[in-house]
């Protein structure tokens, strides 16, 4: 069966570490991450599209830009949160450990909260390290 696929790519910076972790990434790190962001469909509308691209950046670059560009992403259990909210630094607390893996499914639920069927988000962490969620 052929399919049709959009992608967008989003880029954001953000902060985190990882709880639990015997490595480097358990120090407190930043990134500049770029979001691949995909749409998949059997047929395409009126137009001739899957979707708009800027229904995507519309849905998913807002949300990222509000929630996680320029933030720490933390795992809300971290001894250090108390502390940075304390100085009003700029915070996303999340209930797992934030890894490149979970902020991919943070995305990917979100967007399909707002109404957009994605059909898989990718995370380069690094110019070599990616990680994925493609949902159900």
């Amino acid at each position: 069966m052929s399919r049709f696929k959009v992608t967008k790519t989003i880029d954001f910076c953000y902060g985190h570490r990882l709880l639990d972790y015997n490595g480097k990434c358990a120090n407190l790190h930043g990134h500049n991450g770029l979001l691949e962001v995909d749409v998949t469909s059997d047929g395409l509308d009126e137009l001739g599209m899957v979707v708009d691209f800027n229904r995507i950046r519309d849905v998913v670059k807002v949300w990222v830009d509000a929630n996680l560009d320029h933030k720490m992403l933390l795992w809300r259990r971290d001894p250090v949160v108390p502390g940075l909210q304390a100085l009003n630094e700029p915070l996303f607390l999340l209930d797992v450990n934030p890894t490149a893996e979970n902020i991919c499914k943070l995305v990917y639920d979100q967007a399909q909260r707002d109404g957009l069927p994605v059909s898989e988000v990718r995370l380069w962490e690094t110019p070599t390290g990616q990680a994925s969620y493609a949902g159900e």
